[in-house]
């Protein structure tokens, strides 16, 4: 895996950088119409996810959301291979409303929208990533 340093000094990998401020708003847009494509999709959920590295860097979290990308965060135990302590699996909309303050986690795992598993699985603390757009 090729990483690279972030503005704030810590390796995010480069499949998840994040994208231009303008492309993310065009398809925050979209999706918030319910006219969001594949790409768009494709962009916000790598671009949340590169977000959700920055501001929890670690290994101890695996967030997978196929099947666009899945990423390591939140410090503590890591792991190398096999099946990783603690796991959260999302669909791509509900990665997206999460990670824009559309939907609250309690919600989303209530409702089944979302799997946790393990500590500090929990990412509430840490969302939104973005910030609410307006309705």
């Amino acid at each position: 895996m090729t990483l690279r340093w972030s503005t704030h000094n810590r390796r995010v990998p480069a499949r998840l950088r994040l994208a231009d401020p303008v492309l993310v708003a065009g398809a925050a847009e979209r999706f918030a119409a319910g006219a969001a494509d594949d790409a768009d999709l494709r962009l916000l959920v790598k671009h949340l996810l590169a977000l959700l590295v920055e501001r929890a860097p670690g290994g101890a979290v695996e967030v997978r959301v196929p099947p666009y990308a899945a990423a390591q965060a939140v410090g503590g135990t890591t792991h190398k291979r096999g099946t990783p302590p603690a796991v959260v699996e999302v669909d791509p909309a509900t990665w997206i409303e999460l990670g824009l303050g559309q939907l609250a986690w309690a919600d989303a795992e209530r409702s089944g929208r979302l799997r946790a598993s393990g500590e500090r699985s929990d990412l509430s603390p840490l969302l939104p990533l973005l910030p609410v757009l307006p309705g």
